[in-house]
């Protein structure tokens, strides 16, 4: 007979397990101290097997019954329903052991390689200080809006926007990586757009107006320090890179012969060329019996051997000692200043300013131009420019 809901629940423990069937292989086991479990018996492969179904009173007889004939399917296209739960089981074990701090690890070493150390160490430092520590351990495929929100939340409330906005960005290209990969459904970032309060963008202080740039140029020229510091000042405007590019220049990548500096831009990681006018082949021909047999153009003062670059606050500093205040100018400013006089005063078109500020530059057919693009135009650019601060430069202030 099959068995009824009064039946199991009447049925006492004995001295011995006792089983209560019902029907096509299906029964409730007892225990000697009143457990019962719902116990499947069936053969496959000509060997007799059991599957559990689950504890009396959690499944009930009709989800036992369910239960067994979705094993019974199983069968029927034969499959092994014991193996099958097996093969599940395995598959939620793998997936819960690949954590957030798994594929982000694997994703970041993927991409450090191309980035400038500068920047691979901020990555990395954000997850390692912000992240990794809430959500490191966790699946990633489980892993909510809400957790990443309340991380995000976390660092907002410190007082760093930026930095909270860099790392849901960071986040974002985590999970895009683990969907790539098969690892996650989808980028649960994407539900937190508008979450946070935008950014107020500063802009670097720079000076635009010529008989101000001017005043600035003698201030550069008149300085009276490092010589490696001296140089750098003053090739800085004429080259308008960015100012960690400035800094980590090597000799290995100025070819003074072809008049260019040939290197990869450490926010894009593209290659980038800097025609060298005549002006500032001269700086570095000045410097070159000093630093040229180490590694940097711009060496640190404490590297002997000149393998450690010039710090970050090296120029800073010796233009805060020459009374150029930050709200006046900053080592990103020269790159203002180049894009703002190039276009408004010398008339050059700003496709050609932005390609020499190494800014992704596309033609109509959206593709990139390549770094030799119009290279003998931005040649006579460089020069003419150069030629135009020594005119300012050398004009007597009123």
């Amino acid at each position: 007979m099959n068995l009824t809901v009064q039946t199991i629940k009447n049925a006492k423990p004995t001295a011995k397990t006792r089983k209560l069937f019902d029907g096509g292989g299906l029964y409730l086991e007892v225990s000697p101290k009143g457990r019962k479990w719902w116990r499947l018996k069936y053969r496959f492969g000509g060997k007799e097997k059991k599957l559990s179904l689950g504890v009396y009173p959690d499944v009930t007889l009709k989800e036992a019954r369910d239960r067994r004939y979705e094993a019974k399917k199983l069968l029927e296209d034969c499959i092994d329903p014991g193996e099958r739960r097996q093969s599940i089981r395995k598959e939620v074990q793998t997936k819960s052991a690949i954590t957030f701090e798994l594929v982000a690890r694997e994703w970041f070493s993927g991409h450090e390689p191309t980035w400038a150390k500068s920047h691979s160490s901020k990555v990395i430092g954000r997850l390692e200080k912000n992240v990794f520590p809430w959500l490191g351990k966790k699946a990633i495929n489980s892993i909510t809006p809400p957790q990443i929100l309340e991380v995000i939340r976390r660092i907002e409330e410190r007082g760093v926007l930026e930095t909270a906005h860099r790392t849901l960005a960071t986040c974002g290209q985590v999970f895009r990586y683990a969907i790539a990969t098969g690892r996650a459904e989808r980028d649960v970032t994407a539900d937190l757009r508008g979450a946070l309060p935008p950014i107020k963008r500063k802009h670097f202080a720079a000076v635009t107006e010529p008989d101000q740039v001017a005043v600035l140029l003698r201030q550069i020229h008149g300085y009276v320090g490092s010589m490696v510091v001296r140089c750098a000042m003053q090739l800085a405007p004429l080259v308008f890179v960015r100012p960690g590019e400035l800094r980590m220049a090597k000799w290995e990548d100025i070819n003074l012969e072809a008049a260019e500096w040939r290197y990869v831009v450490s926010k894009t990681g593209t290659p980038h060329i800097v025609p060298l006018s005549i002006q500032a082949v001269e700086i570095l021909r000045e410097i070159e019996p000093l630093t040229g047999d180490g590694k940097y153009v711009f060496p640190s003062a404490r590297s002997s051997k000149g393998d450690r670059a010039m710090s970050d606050n090296a120029i800073l500093a010796a233009m805060r000692g020459m009374g150029i205040g930050k709200d006046v100018m900053t080592g990103h400013g020269f790159r203002a200043m180049a894009r703002t006089m190039l276009d408004e005063i010398l008339g050059y078109r700003p496709e050609l300013i932005e390609h020499q500020l190494a800014h992704q530059v596309k033609d109509p057919n959206g593709r990139a131009y390549n770094r030799t693009k119009h290279m003998a135009e931005r040649k006579a650019m460089m020069q003419d420019w150069a030629d135009y601060l020594d005119r300012l430069r050398e004009t007597a202030s009123n």
